[in-house]
């Protein structure tokens, strides 16, 4: 409903993936999750948050019941994604329909993720909530940014967790982590190049 971005990262040659951001809602967003998965036979092993937000975790319950896979979030956002229900009451003024679920593996800043032959290292970005996270893949040259570095724009920093000044470390700390060629995925929107934001991003420049 807020057109947020779900990822399936996949490795060629063990066929292992994982789910960042679940934030499939409805039926048919997770049934099409579900089937891309199954449908080329690949296997689920972990369930990413890059932060505690609802619209980025609904379909969180949903990829437990089809693969047994549990959330796994930086320590400190755990109270938001307990949270959701009263998140949709704070953000929309109603309750929205959503199974809840329990988290799984609480993640810190130097913790790396594997699937297959590939792996997956979190860069902590604090500033759109307090424990953000971005999954960085060197090898590829991919990073998944959520909802801290969008397409010539970054994420709030009024909403619960949010922090205006530790939104611009965490920019600084990306603009000097990930090289120019890096291919940037966001929460929302389409995706970018760290040159390309380096260049045009007013919050970057």
């Amino acid at each position: 409903m807020l057109d947020e971005n779900c990822y399936v990262l996949s490795d060629d040659t063990t066929k292992e993936c994982v789910i960042i951001d679940c934030g499939a809602l409805y039926e048919e967003e997770t049934s099409a999750i579900v089937s891309y998965i199954k449908d080329n036979g690949l296997t689920p092993v972990h369930l990413l948050c890059t932060h505690g937000h609802l619209d980025h975790n609904f379909g969180n319950a949903a990829m437990q019941k089809a693969f047994g896979l549990k959330p796994e979030i930086h320590f400190a956002d755990e109270p938001l994604l307990l949270a959701i229900r009263e998140q949709s009451s704070k953000f929309f003024g109603t309750s929205i329909d959503c199974d809840e679920t329990t988290v799984g593996k609480l993640l810190n800043s130097t913790e790396t993720i594997t699937y297959g032959t590939q792996t997956l290292t979190l860069i902590p970005t604090p500033g759109h909530t307090e424990g953000g996270l971005v999954f960085y893949n060197k090898e590829e040259g991919i990073a998944f940014t959520g909802d801290t570095l969008f397409q010539m724009s970054i994420g709030r920093t009024d909403l619960e967790g949010g922090d205006y000044e530790k939104m611009l470390h965490s920019l600084h700390t990306l603009a000097t982590t990930l090289p120019p060629a890096t291919k940037i995925y966001p929460g929302h929107g389409p995706s970018t190049t760290m040159e390309l934001e380096l260049k045009y991003n007013p919050y970057l420049r």
